[in-house]
């Protein structure tokens, strides 16, 4: 196989150098190295990472080998690589079709920028009266990965996302107040729903279940989380793996829409961050994890 791949690479140079012409192949290196940013982009934090990052290990040892003849690592490495497209379709396929339905979202937006304004302004509501009760609340805002291979199903809802519903589904007597909400498409489309917990130990203080299942979430998909505190009432906000604890309504909302506008992809920087509270500021920097398999 290595064999193969190596001389479609002479050839491929060969003929670029024949037929290199400077403004038509300049377009198509650069339509290709951005198709490249933009899967990487698409599966950053993602298990799709780590697995692509498994996989190019494999390929390294697998060229290791060539060269140091290694004949029974070769022979291994050389039949997995084989069906190499097989597999990638198979470790992908959420992904492929998490790509191909951004490209459709792209092009007919199912939420227009008003109605996304609204519906943070509710998150927002909601996250200052349930916080000021001390009422717990986990809110997971769905965005380019699909999240029904990620999370346990609830009750189905349906519904306009509203400051009145979310409150009323975490007041403790209601029977969903101890699982999430899920907001789809700008709509609340589940509550009750279990999340995955994160495996990691490297947590801050003051840290429960509803901050464990968001960064548990958060850590294989692009969610973005709300969290409120059951204990101490504090709202905290979860992306990538980071939590960014002690917001206040303002720095909730400015933060919350520029993730959602692209204008950020995480939460903190090396140099301080604005849309996190002081408080959220320390915690996000002593709690920046990984992401987990």
């Amino acid at each position: 196989m290595i064999e193969t791949l190596w001389a479609l690479v002479k050839e491929f140079w060969e003929n670029f150098q024949i037929n290199f012409e400077p403004v038509r192949d300049s377009i198509d290196i650069a339509l290709v190295a951005a198709a490249i940013y933009w899967v990487l982009a698409l599966i950053r934090g993602t298990r799709a990472g780590q697995i692509l990052v498994g996989l190019i290990a494999l390929f390294t040892v697998f060229m290791i080998s060539q060269i140091f003849q290694l004949v029974t690592v070769s022979l291994i490495l050389d039949t997995f690589l084989s069906s190499l497209v097989v597999i990638l379709v198979i470790l992908f396929q959420h992904d492929i079709r998490r790509a191909l339905a951004r490209v459709g979202r792209g092009l007919f937006p199912s939420v227009s920028a008003r109605e996304e304004s609204e519906m943070l302004e509710e998150i927002v509501r909601a996250s200052q009266a349930l916080s000021r009760r001390r009422i717990g609340a986990l809110v997971v805002i769905e965005r380019e990965t699909q999240l029904a291979d990620e999370i346990t199903a609830g009750t189905p809802v349906d519904a306009v996302v509203s400051a009145q519903l979310l409150t009323s589904v975490f007041l403790p007597q209601s029977p969903l107040h101890d699982g999430a909400v899920i907001v789809q498409e700008g709509r609340l489309s589940q509550a009750g729903c279990i999340l995955p917990l994160t495996t990691s130990f490297d947590l801050p203080e003051g840290v429960g279940t509803r901050h464990r299942a968001a960064l548990g979430v958060s850590q294989e998909t692009d969610a973005l989380v709300v969290v409120v505190s059951e204990e101490t009432g504090v709202i905290s906000l979860v992306f990538r793996g980071e939590i960014a604890q002690g917001l206040d309504a303002p720095r909730l909302r400015e933060t919350l829409r520029a993730i959602l506008n692209g204008e950020r992809n995480q939460l903190s920087t090396e140099t301080g961050d604005p849309g996190i509270g002081e408080v959220g500021r320390d915690a996000a920097a002593s709690a920046r994890l990984g992401s987990t398999g």
